[in-house]
């Protein structure tokens, strides 16, 4: 309980807190002890991400990249062009003729699939609705159509389909891990090859050759069944329109049973006299009961089924099929395609270009024909077709059974004396050098010469930029290392900020920032170190004409003011990239053991790794613990030393208050004694 100046009439609270800022004088030291020390921390951090980002650069610099850059010209760019990587040397090639281009394979149908010139098919229909206008109409068959995607639990495990009937194998598409296989039945597992699958169609399982199907791997499978699709739903709310899973439905199998609901009870098949483009009536005992759309499955009631319905549909699908194939610089590819009834001609060529065949169609509505193209050039297939096509939608509907394949052909040129080479694309590589060739031509034509040479400019802009990352980097240093220190300019206590405007807290922070790595000696070590690695001679088994960076034009200003700044006499670097490249780029990136082996960018970095090293063990990093690094352990004693003087502080507070309290209640006992006798006292006197 503490009294303040009840008795007194003494401002206890003002007493005592003048009091307590005599003894926390101690205190407000300890506290700009550790401020100066988080400021100080914070400083070396910032160092060390400059060190970082030039160890980057540093990084960077000794990638051949740097100082192998590569300019190609060629006699005649119409003819042929070509581009170099860093790897590729400095020399010339000659092309003396090119005889062929390599080209693409590629198959271009017999003619027209339309029935007439003046009814074309709409290619963004679905097929099933345009098969009157096709000169050869897809001979659609019914089933379900089933998507399965299974893992393998052992190695050579037989998968089974889950069909509840007879899989078609004209109408199966089976992709492990992504690569497509070709389905083959009435042979055995001996006499698979890697990329052929076997469907045993007594028992509907899938078995691969021996070796090829591993633990784990993802066997996915399209396919046509002669069985059923069933899909059935109970309502959780009501409802006057549905969806089935499949499309295209085939108006004779389709069957829908309804149970639960108050007025539509019983079992529903389509009209088919009903016919209303793709829609149809849905009946039953000649009453009807809503509308179903075939070619999207689309179902809607007359009248609102109730929640709690349980609805089944049972029907099957019109489909086709067809299968595409091609011989490419990664094997033989093979995919089989199922085509529903639904699906439109350019549904169906997205499908090819989309899959890993290897091949690109395309349909040209003008002349109504179609191509296939296999999207790389050369030759795979030596004395056969590039481009395998299969199944009657292809080889009678599209047109393309006796279609004529052209293309597929190598390039065949000659060049720096061997003739007639090949390669399966106009854009190949020799020795780094990445030729690109445009038409062909003759010996008589004259030959097409490809000069690489050094990019002196590149290399120049390079070796520049780095000069002008250091320069930046010891500059920073510099500065820091040479900054002012303002001794009467100490971290500002509570007391003191009160008193100043935010500005003036602004630039007596400033001050009090200054300096506190001053001439610091890890720094300057750094500085030091790097210093003495630019200019220390590289000597090593590959020094050429330049072992010092002064040979080559680069040397430390004029003014002692930089300390230590780099400048370029561009005339004299660009003469040592011309003269000798290689021993430029020794002197930058050189190897070996020895110090002095060693190319500038491989000391620096030893000298920028050290120094970062030591700041981060005077200063740690973000991510560390106190007890990690030596300005830590410094703030864990400060604040420990804070809370202890807290402590005693608390306890002197304490004690004044129990002081003032006690001659609060003897002033007040004082008081009333007092009060009484002058009462007695006044009594006498009447």
């Amino acid at each position: 309980m503490r009294i303040s100046g009840f008795a007194s009439g003494m401002d206890i609270d003002s007493m005592v807190n003048d009091l307590m800022k005599a003894e926390s004088m101690p205190l407000q030291k300890m506290q700009q002890e550790k401020q100066v020390l988080e400021w100080k921390r914070d400083d070396y951090r910032a160092m060390n991400t400059l060190l970082l980002d030039f160890r980057s650069t540093l990084t960077n610099m000794k990638l051949t990249t740097s100082f192998r850059a590569r300019q190609v010209s060629s006699t005649d760019e119409s003819k042929l062009t070509a581009t170099a990587s860093s790897a590729a040397s400095q020399t010339s090639f000659e092309i003396s003729e090119v005889k062929q281009l390599a080209t693409a394979a590629k198959l271009k149908n017999e003619g027209a699939i339309s029935a007439s010139d003046t009814d074309k098919i709409d290619s963004s229909k679905s097929l099933y609705s345009q098969n009157d206008k096709l000169a050869n109409g897809i001979s659609w068959k019914q089933g379900a159509i089933e998507n399965e995607t299974i893992t393998a639990s052992t190695n050579d495990e037989t998968i089974a389909l889950d069909a509840n009937g007879s899989v078609d194998s004209s109408a199966l598409n089976v992709q492990l891990n992504g690569d497509g296989y070709e389905v083959v039945t009435g042979v055995t597992q001996a006499d698979l090859s890697e990329n052929q699958v076997l469907l045993d169609e007594n028992n509907n399982t899938l078995t691969f050759a021996a070796g090829v199907l591993k633990q784990g791997d993802k066997v996915k499978a399209e396919y046509a069944h002669d069985g059923l699709n069933i899909d059935e739903t109970e309502l959780t709310t009501a409802a006057n329109s549905m969806r089935l899973s499949g499309r295209s439905i085939d108006i004779n199998s389709f069957e829908l049973n309804i149970t639960g609901s108050s007025d539509s009870d019983g079992t529903y098949t389509i009209d088919q006299n009903s016919a209303n483009g793709d829609t149809y009536d849905l009946v039953d005992n000649g009453n009807v009961i809503g509308t179903i759309n075939t070619n999207t499955g689309a179902i809607s009631f007359e009248n609102e089924l109730d929640a709690g319905t349980s609805i089944s549909a049972q029907y099957q699908q019109n489909y086709s099929s067809f299968s595409l194939g091609a011989h490419t610089k990664d094997g033989k590819t093979h995919r089989d395609f199922l085509i529903r009834g639904n699906e439109s001609l350019n549904q169906v060529i997205s499908n090819v270009n989309n899959s890993d065949t290897g091949l690109s169609m395309m349909y040209d509505s003008f002349t109504d024909q179609l191509t296939l193209s296999r999207k790389e050039t050369g030759n795979f297939n030596e004395g056969g077709n590039e481009i395998i096509t299969g199944g009657a939608f292809m080889d009678d509907v599209l047109r393309f059974g006796n279609a004529t394949e052209t293309g597929g052909d190598n390039a065949v040129f000659s060049i720096n004396g061997i003739e007639d080479t090949e390669r399966t694309s106009n854009n190949f590589q020799i020795d780094g050098v990445t030729f690109n060739l445009k038409q062909t031509f003759t010996a008589d034509e004259g030959p097409v010469s490809v000069n690489i040479s050094n990019d002196t400019e590149a290399v120049y802009d390079n070796i520049k930029e780095f000069v002008d990352t250091y320069n930046t980097l010891i500059d920073t240093i510099n500065s820091k290392v040479n900054e002012e220190y303002y001794r009467d300019y100490d971290p500002l206590t509570d007391d003191q900020r009160s008193s100043l405007t935010e500005k003036q807290q602004e630039d007596w922070e400033e001050m009090a920032k200054s300096g506190l790595l001053r001439r610091d000696s890890i720094l300057q070590s750094g500085l030091s170190s790097m210093r003495t690695d630019f200019y220390t001679p590289v000597n090593n088994d590959a020094t050429g004409a330049y072992n010092q960076l002064a040979e080559i034009g680069i040397t430390t200003t004029s003014n002692y003011l930089d300390g230590g700044k780099l400048e370029i006499n561009e005339a004299k670097l660009k003469e040592a990239l011309e003269e000798d490249p290689d021993a430029v780029e020794n002197l930058f990136r050189g190897s070996g053991e020895e110090y002095g082996e060693q190319g500038i960018m491989h000391r620096l970095t030893d000298s920028v790794n050290n120094t970062m090293d030591r700041i981060t063990e005077r200063a740690g990093r973000a991510t560390a613990t106190n007890q990690q690094f030596t300005i830590g352990r410094n703030l864990d004693d400060v604040n420990k030393q804070i809370q202890s003087f807290e402590d005693r502080l608390t306890l002197v507070e304490n004690r004044y208050w129990r002081q003032f309290t006690a001659m609060e209640k003897a002033m007040q006992q004082y008081n009333q004694q007092a009060a009484y006798m002058q009462q007695q006292f006044g009594g006498m006197g009447m």
